[in-house]
């Protein structure tokens, strides 16, 4: 699902609310939780999952063209971790088109 594509599912579930504005709440959920983790806090969704960030470690890696050794420097990862009542209703769905 794209966000142009959450942003119609959601105005067309709340009519009342003018397409503008469900777009607009869309971008401030996705900016704040942004901000977080660029501040290095953890979000955490009740009943969907966590958003952290994870450090990676510098490390020697290999081009796959060349087979080089190329250094490959720390850096920091967005990480998510889906929430126990969010796995139960993907798997549930999963079973229930089995």
């Amino acid at each position: 699902m794209t966000r142009s594509e959450l942003i119609a599912e959601l105005a067309a579930a709340r009519p009342h609310l003018p397409v503008r504005e469900v777009e607009r709440i869309v971008q401030v959920i996705f900016t704040e939780v942004s901000n977080a983790l660029m501040r290095g806090d953890r979000v955490e969704l009740r009943g969907f999952g966590a958003f952290t960030v994870k450090k990676r470690d510098a490390r020697t890696g290999r081009n796959p063209r060349t087979g080089e050794t190329v250094s490959v420097e720390e850096k920091v990862v967005p990480f998510f971790k889906a929430g126990k009542e969010l796995r139960e209703r993907v798997n549930r769905a999963h079973k229930a088109t089995d």
